[in-house]
């Protein structure tokens, strides 16, 4: 497929999402998304972060294998996620999971400082690869560990973004919010979730759902037990 094949599938990708936030309007209690979000999501090529036989469904608005028993979300939810998090410029944020890197890329393209942590190390190295071709307004930093309690070397972060589902919201993310800071989270069993945001005011948490969906299990000692061998530990750190 051609670079204009893409720029419109891209285009036909944003209508999608309108129309399913208006869908949903009724659980979201507003009809459009952040402006912003649309945008960043109109530059960020989604098709450079998935595997090259599936680049003609990138735009596609269902997730997508990308290895590892992983997905991709699907453009809907990570532009919902997205939003949630209300992000200002500069604003540093925890992402948990990077899969191959693209709500990552998101967050950056939006002018967030991204730290994103992934468990799989080919898929830290992927994505490092593929978010080093893009020239993003913010930054990302990712490193190979088990992200399922957080990053409290890094707090208090501005938003948290956990890209896998937790059986319950790990005490550790809601205390590595800062003041206003906001964490979006999948909430429930492996089979279906709650999407949940978070807001801390001082010492108080605000929990609200944001709907049904279905993501892939967060796993480790703040999400559900490894059910697949061990994923070795990656020496290399930051990439």
């Amino acid at each position: 497929m051609s670079a204009k094949d893409f720029d419109i599938l891209r285009q036909q990708m944003l209508v999608e999402i309108s129309a399913g936030t208006f869908h949903v309007s009724n659980v979201l209690g507003k009809t459009t998304l952040d402006e912003r979000v649309l945008t960043a999501m109109g530059k960020v090529p989604r098709h450079e972060f998935v595997p090259l036989e599936l680049q003609p469904y990138a735009y596609a608005n269902i997730p997508l294998p990308i290895g590892f028993e992983k997905t991709i979300s699907q453009p809907f939810i990570v532009a919902l996620m997205t939003d949630l998090l209300d992000l200002s410029e500069n604003d540093t944020v925890l992402e948990i999971g990077t899969g191959l890197g693209y709500q990552a890329a998101i967050l950056a393209q939006l002018g967030a400082n991204v730290t994103s942590l992934e468990r799989h190390p080919i898929l830290a190295a992927k994505a490092r690869e593929r978010i080093d071709q893009l020239d993003l307004p913010g930054t990302v930093r990712i490193r190979t560990a088990d992200g399922s309690l957080g990053d409290p070397s890094g707090a208090p972060w501005d938003g948290i973004i956990v890209t896998a589902a937790a059986p319950s919201i790990p005490t550790e993310l809601r205390e590595q919010l800062a003041d206003g800071g906001r964490l979006v989270i999948p909430v429930g069993p492996r089979d279906h979730q709650i999407l949940t945001l978070v807001v801390r005011r001082g010492d108080e948490w605000h929990d609200s759902p944001q709907g049904a969906v279905v993501f892939v299990p967060l796993v480790g000692p703040g999400g559900f037990p490894d059910e697949m061998r061990r994923i070795p530990e990656d020496p290399g750190g930051w990439i």
